[in-house]
């Protein structure tokens, strides 16, 4: 006599078909990243900065790493005057994401600007230092003896003339009375200087700035201190508390052969997007500035200040719903 086993019913087999099902679905959720497994596509705008300065270098460097990381983005870069003009890109639509200094980025919304309220940051990146370039020869020891002086003092737009007229004033001088301004960035200051059309100039931007390593090979050059006018400075209101006394370290600029570290005054970048960016894309391109620090450092030294330990504060503004998840994401 033949046993013959049970055949297990219909109702059994579908339960056990829907449970195996789960079970996969389980596992293929444990394996997908936290982040997702879809790359931003698509189109994305960057507006970085004037030519010759660290935002532009930045901005060309960080594209080639956002395309490795996010090969079906197309990412464009805009240049611009500067911080206060990236703002206005980034607001108007022109662009997605942008640099800009945290004095400026207060300045922005202390006064309204249109789209302020929706600015949103993904990182603290590097620190600006702030530069007054002279020849070597000059008698300017301090901005107190820029007066009646030729003075570049960066375009209309631009970061670099906010904080100069704060530093003039600082220095009790009148931006418009007791200098000449000369409304130009660093992409002609350097050649202005070394023609004698101008006497000095302020650059804020990260060490080194390759125009100003250029001009220090072609010419006898020098940077003035500043360190004796953050008290002055930060009296002047709310807004110049993101200042900080800083100090240039001598081998900043070998080619100045200056041996001495210079102080000075120094103030946060910030990698800025609005809060309507998608979540996604903020995520990836915060993953992305975090880890090519390294890389780009090694062209721009600022970036090798990138740091996951500082990145997320970015007083006057808050994280990006998508930066915040990247930094939950990679929490010890």
């Amino acid at each position: 006599m033949t046993l013959r086993l049970p055949r297990p019913g219909r109702r059994r087999a579908l339960q056990t078909g829907v449970a195996a099902a789960a079970v996969l679905a389980l596992l293929a959720w444990w394996l997908v990243p936290l982040h997702g497994s879809s790359s931003p596509s698509g189109r994305m705008s960057f507006a970085t900065g004037v030519p010759t300065g660290v935002y532009a270098k930045y901005g060309d460097l960080l594209k080639e790493d956002l395309g490795r990381d996010m090969p079906s983005l197309e990412v464009r870069l805009r240049r611009s005057q500067g911080s206060l003009d990236n703002l206005g890109q980034l607001t108007s639509g022109k662009a997605d994401f942008t640099l800009a200094a945290a004095d400026a980025v207060a300045t922005y919304r202390d006064r309204r600007e249109p789209g302020w309220a929706g600015l949103r940051a993904c990182a603290r990146l590097y620190d600006d230092y702030i530069q007054l370039v002279v020849q070597k020869d000059s008698r300017v020891q301090s901005a107190r003896d820029l007066k009646g002086m030729r003075i570049g003092v960066g375009t209309d737009e631009s970061g670099v003339q906010l904080i100069t007229r704060r530093l003039l004033e600082a220095a009790g001088l009148d931006f418009t009375k007791d200098i000449v301004p000369v409304r130009v960035g660093i992409d002609r200051m350097p050649a202005l200087l070394e023609q004698g059309r101008i006497d000095a100039f302020f650059w804020s931007g990260g060490l080194p700035t390759n125009a100003v390593q250029s001009l220090g090979r072609r010419l006898s050059i020098r940077l003035v201190q500043l360190g004796d006018l953050i008290e002055p400075l930060h009296a002047l209101g709310p807004e110049t508390r993101y200042y900080r006394a800083a100090v240039m370290p001598a081998d900043a600029y070998p080619e100045l052969h200056a041996g001495q570290p210079v102080k000075t005054i120094a103030v946060a970048n910030l990698l800025i997007t609005m809060d309507h960016a998608d979540t996604g894309l903020a995520e990836s391109v915060t993953r992305s500035v975090m880890n090519s620090r390294d890389r780009i450092g090694q062209k721009v030294h600022a970036a090798q200040k990138v740091d996951l330990r500082t990145a997320i504060f970015t007083d006057p503004l808050d994280l990006h719903t998508g930066a915040r998840r990247y930094y939950l994401s990679v929490k010890p």
